[in-house]
């Protein structure tokens, strides 16, 4: 008892750390308590966040601030038009076509399930392979009822999309101009002494810059070469299953093993067991083996050291609390742990009377 009382007097007497719990204390509950509601601001906020490193390169060549964001801003825009005309409509058509295919993929499924006991008895029996097959279709039926769930909430959806494609890039703008009088005005809410928050905010803010700007190109990278080479074997929904792949390494180790699955699924069931197949698989191994091998080395050298058990562990809690979002953020968040974990310690060392010296 007597050693919980002297580390809260260690930690509390440091008016540093104070400042430092105070602010995390506070974002966690506007985010936990106001997520829902301030999600179009959070959105832009974020935004705001990554394309601010863009405006502030662009201003140290010699640019105004003004003009600088003007060419940031509509630049991304820019993008975002490309993205919903471009490669957006044809992913849709292709999980479209996939979801209509669902249902012949599903039955040769089962005929080959069902021939496996004459093939080999002594392995598998007809009883498992009904037991498999039924839970398989209360499975579907589920997925059945979810999508109609959706399908009837559709239109608030759609509603919902609408608004944000509006309100989100009108709040990036305004937060990419007037950035210095809204942290001006934030910053008179925070505590006197900031300069232990201020320290956690220098490692994070370079970390996640890097980490971010290194996984949009490893996300581009792989979505493009998984695409060419899917589209070069032959196989279906190239352009679909290849931004599968491209998502799956913002999740890293579990993105991957996830997206293996319907990759290999849509080869099987197109070319059976056979060469083509054999190719497929031998193709994707080579690519995921360059990219943790090759590629990530190269963009991430100096970004994220994190042990890949608290990679798993973020992603676990992180989805856990906030679901796909949690998932998304899961390894910036973790950077952020891992900078208060680090600094902290050098933070709450108490000067030993006759010795002198507080760190």
């Amino acid at each position: 008892m007597n050693f919980v009382l002297a580390w809260f007097r260690r930690v509390f007497s440091d008016a540093q750390a104070v400042s430092l719990i105070i602010v995390i204390v506070t974002l966690v509950a506007i985010v936990l308590l106001l997520g829902r509601m301030l999600a179009p601001v959070l959105a832009g906020i974020v935004i705001a966040y990554l394309l601010e490193g863009l405006v502030a390169k662009l201003e140290r060549t010699g640019l105004q601030r003004w003009p600088a964001v003007l060419i940031v801003f509509f630049g991304f825009m820019g993008l975002v038009v490309f993205a919903l005309t471009g490669p957006l409509p044809l992913l849709s058509e292709q999980a479209t076509q996939l979801a209509r295919q669902l249902p012949d993929m599903l039955l040769k499924a089962q005929k080959y399930l069902l021939s496996l006991p004459e093939q080999y008895p002594r392995v598998v029996s007809e009883q498992q392979i009904a037991d498999a097959i039924a839970m398989v279709k209360r499975e579907i039926a589920g997925v059945g009822q979810n999508l109609l769930t959706w399908s009837l909430a559709s239109v608030l959806s759609v509603i919902t999309v609408i608004v944000y494609l509006i309100l989100v890039p009108v709040l990036v703008f305004f937060f990419l101009k007037d950035k210095v009088p809204i942290v001006r005005w934030c910053r008179q809410f925070l505590p006197a002494d900031t300069r232990l928050a201020g320290r956690v905010w220098d490692d994070v803010d370079r970390q996640i810059g890097n980490y971010v700007r290194g996984k949009v190109w490893e996300v581009l990278v792989n979505w493009v070469i998984c695409y060419l080479v899917f589209a070069w074997l032959g196989l279906q929904y190239a352009m679909l299953l290849g931004f599968m792949v491209g998502l799956s390494v913002i999740v890293p180790y579990i993105g991957a093993a996830v997206v293996t699955v319907p990759v290999a699924l849509v080869g099987l069931f197109q070319w059976g067991w056979g060469p083509d197949f054999m190719w497929l698989i031998g193709a994707y191994a080579i690519l995921m083996v360059l990219d943790g091998n090759v590629l990530v080395p190269w963009l991430f050298s100096e970004v994220v050291d994190l042990h890949p058990v608290a990679i798993i562990v973020a992603v676990l809690t992180f989805g856990g609390l906030w679901g796909f979002w949690g998932v998304f953020f899961a390894i910036p968040l973790a950077t952020v742990v891992q900078a208060v974990l680090k600094i902290w310690p050098k933070a709450v060392v108490v000067a030993v009377p006759g010795h002198g010296g507080v760190s």
